[in-house]
């Protein structure tokens, strides 16, 4: 029906129709699939959620004399300098320790990311390795997004496409990285906004590659690679949804034009530092069976409900459920009603979806050709720890 060329051309004169994914599934309800597919361009989807697997790069520019750093914090943060001399990788998940004349805050990485982006003042902290052309060994500094070189997140793992219902089926409470879960099936929570997330709305990655031009943080990014634990060969539904975590994306963008809305540090209490972060993709209406994929509503999605109290690698579920049964904010586990949450916000997962579809139609985000697909052919490799003659397994 179009090409991406054809789509930005009217994006360039304004006169594209988009659509948030949710305003598509409304009209598809009204007019039909055909129909709809006549009449929208592009489809806008969003999220708002944890995803610990993200990170800055940030590079400080060089101090006279010359460092070397190997060790490095940002207010209290440790962040990783093992690469170039004044390359600097934090890390959303890392947490604060103390210092010389310090104290341990309860901070992590992700919080110093929102504030560097928010163009507040950072603490940094170095200790260099000396060498002849390195000479200095330490110093002391602030820095702002202002006084920095590059400052860009690079996610190895976002947007999952699907993910996990977590409940505790044990008798004491547990605190994990879906937040805190009660016991003897107390509450429960999921973490994956549903009908709305990206990836459920392109579930065999046709319109998705390497290159694509996203909304991240606020911000314009690009899809980087397939993400960690891309895991595309999940058992999948007939509407080709995945049943649990499958596929995922790595993210790269300039956070110096992010917007701390957008990039939010979080913690997790008794688990750690993680980042909320939206984002959002732009489907190009190729053809009719882009429409008929983002048709698919709630009650024709499912995510595994996992027990969390057995500490085990795999562990053991009590069954599928729908999200439109989640979004109840109550399902039914053993004949037993349990209150449900959700970790995304779906409320802010709609406005990133709206902004995007706003920048769209203002002409100032146009859509890119991927340069190449994301794998459709990755498995899951587990890891299995041995210890002499025993073999334990995490």
């Amino acid at each position: 029906m179009r090409s991406i060329a054809e789509i930005n051309d009217k994006i360039s004169r304004q006169t594209a129709t988009v659509w948030t994914v949710e305003e598509l599934k409304a009209r598809v309800a009204e007019i039909g699939v055909t129909e709809a597919a006549k009449q929208v361009d592009v489809i806008t989807t969003g999220t708002f959620e944890p995803m610990e697997s993200s990170g800055a790069i940030i590079n400080l520019g060089h101090t006279d004399p010359p460092i070397k750093i190997r060790q490095c914090w940002l207010d209290g943060v440790p962040a990783y300098s093992g690469f170039g001399a004044v390359d600097l990788y934090l890390g959303a998940t890392q947490v604060s320790e103390p210092g010389d004349g310090e104290e341990v805050r309860d901070r992590g990485g992700g919080d110093v990311i929102e504030d560097l982006i928010a163009g507040k003042p950072v603490h940094l902290r170095a200790i260099g390795q000396v060498t002849d052309c390195y000479p200095r060994a330490s110093f002391e500094t602030t820095i702002t997004r202002d006084t920095i070189n590059q400052f860009y997140l690079f996610n190895p793992r976002n947007v999952y496409q699907n993910f996990i219902v977590g409940v505790n089926g044990g008798d004491r409470p547990l605190f994990t990285y879906l937040g805190p879960l009660q016991p003897r099936l107390g509450n429960a929570v999921f973490s994956n906004p549903g009908a709305l997330s990206p990836l459920l709305n392109d579930p065999d990655l046709q319109l998705v590659g390497i290159g694509t031009r996203i909304f991240l943080g606020g911000g314009i990014g690009y899809v980087a690679w397939e993400g960690t634990q891309h895991f595309p060969l999940q058992k999948r539904l007939p509407n080709h949804t995945p049943i649990g975590p499958a596929a995922t994306l790595a993210l790269i963008g300039d956070a110096k034009q992010m917007n701390p809305k957008w990039v939010r540090g979080c913690h997790f209490r008794s688990y750690g530092s993680s980042l909320m972060l939206g984002v959002g993709i732009p489907l190009p209406v190729l053809h009719e069976e882009v429409v008929a994929r983002c048709a698919v509503q709630d009650h024709e999605l499912v995510a595994p409900i996992v027990d969390f109290s057995i500490p085990r690698r795999v562990r053991p579920t009590f069954g599928l459920v729908s999200y439109a049964q989640l979004k109840s904010r109550r399902i039914v586990i053993d004949g037993k009603p349990v209150r449900v949450a959700p970790l995304a916000s779906l409320y802010l997962s709609r406005q990133v979806a709206i902004e995007l579809k706003q920048w769209i139609e203002a002409g100032e985000f146009q859509l890119t050709e991927a340069v190449a697909p994301i794998p459709n052919d990755r498995s899951f490799l587990p890891q299995n720890v041995w210890g002499g003659s025993q073999m334990a397994i995490d």
